[in-house]
């Protein structure tokens, strides 16, 4: 008998699917935006040149760096990790860059992207590393003071240094999946979960029947009571569930929107969601959400596959960071939550983002080129034999 071979693996379907998200996106993109670029800029095609320019080199970039081993992440995850924090304070030096009111940019020559991106890798290969370290040990509530602590702090930076609370929320959430995954007691952690719903849904009740001037509250009213603070972000899901609307099954047809007119602001970024439903239709709304879905079965796939924790862990932050921003986006535009500026992974504009993205792309590519499958033994007629048979044929 022969022994079993290992059979190398890549997962092209995560690269199909990855194309497919990205070329919709692209459509999307220039649909949403071609009136508003011929208006600023005298050229329709001004966005979709950009976002396809880094969509394209990004793709390739991450199908080359996948070769890579992913293990070498290990001993630069703690770079990666102060050179998060680094980056988010330097939004308050003289490279910050200042956009739409908010300072949570910086620029370096040509470049200029959130360093808050950066953090959510950051967690997403260092925290398991953490968390490996202990072995055994990871277990009980002292076991997670390192790991919680490691997301409490670039979340409180991106808090702190760039105004950004929803990111600082989408980081936490990361940290607290790798965790919830990696942790043999999980009944503590579902009734942590309650807990903070709990808090969350009461914090709400106080604001709706509060009087508070800070923005986060607005934004709490503009989500309770849009048409009363339409004047303070209210006009934005007015318009974006008009769009919804108005696209009934099969929408009016790529490129017949009329809210991307000016009538959604920043439609391009975290509203593009209902232009795809304006145009698309409800039929155009469930494609986009399965392609997600089938985007996370992939990646749940590798992590369920992957040869050791470490690549297991960190895809699995992959899935959650995924998971998280279609959530959050998706319930912004339907107004199930406040508005968080959350955008849609692969189909907003954004350079950055999608670089980002598929750096975390070339990670789950690097763990599923490591997979290893073993090939059944067969008796002559095809059948598989068990292993306690090959043994007592070996015998």
């Amino acid at each position: 008998m022969k022994k079993p071979k290992g059979a190398d693996y890549y997962d092209y379907n995560l690269i199909a699917v990855i194309i497919l998200l990205v070329g919709f996106g692209l459509v999307m993109l220039y649909s949403t935006t071609s009136y508003t670029a011929e208006i600023r800029y005298s050229n329709d095609m001004y966005f979709f040149r950009k976002q396809a320019a880094f969509s394209i080199i990004a793709i390739g970039a991450a199908i080359a760096v996948s070769n890579v081993d992913y293990h070498f992440l290990w001993n630069f995850s703690w770079i990666i990790y102060a050179g998060a924090l680094v980056c988010m304070a330097l939004t308050r030096s003289p490279l910050g860059l200042r956009i739409n009111g908010a300072r949570r940019w910086i620029r370096l020559g040509p470049i200029s992207f959130q360093p808050s991106e950066i953090a959510k890798i950051a967690i997403i290969v260092f925290v398991p590393m953490l968390i490996i370290r202990q072995g055994k040990n990871f277990k009980g509530l002292k076991a997670l003071r390192d790991p919680v602590l490691a997301g409490l702090i670039q979340a409180g930076a991106a808090l702190v240094f760039t105004k950004n609370l929803s990111t600082a929320i989408i980081i936490m959430m990361i940290d607290c999946i790798i965790i919830f995954i990696a942790h043999p007691e999980t009944k503590r952690f579902l009734i942590a979960a309650g807990a903070l719903l709990g808090a969350a849904a009461a914090g709400v009740l106080i604001i709706a029947n509060g009087n508070f001037g800070d923005f986060r509250s607005r934004r709490v009213l503009v989500w309770l009571h849009p048409e009363q603070y339409s004047s303070e972000g209210g006009y934005q899901i007015m318009q974006a569930l008009y769009a919804l609307g108005s696209g009934g099954i099969f929408g009016k047809g790529l490129g017949n929107s009329t809210q991307k007119l000016g009538a959604v602001p920043e439609a391009e970024n975290d509203m593009i969601f209902s232009i795809i439903c304006e145009e698309l239709g409800i039929f155009g709304g469930i494609i986009i959400v399965l392609l997600f879905i089938y985007l996370l079965y992939r990646l749940f796939f590798i992590a369920q596959n992957a040869p050791d924790l470490y690549g297991s862990l960190m895809v699995s932050g992959i899935f959650g960071h995924i998971a998280i921003q279609v959530i959050l986006n998706i319930c912004v535009v339907l107004n199930l939550i406040p508005t968080t500026g959350i955008t849609l992974p692969f189909v907003s504009y954004g350079g950055t983002s999608v670089i980002l993205l598929m750096v975390e792309m070339s990670i789950a590519l690097s763990v599923s080129r490591r997979i290893r499958f073993k090939t059944p033994e067969r008796d002559l007629w095809g059948n598989v034999v068990k292993e306690s048979s090959i043994r007592k044929m070996q015998e």
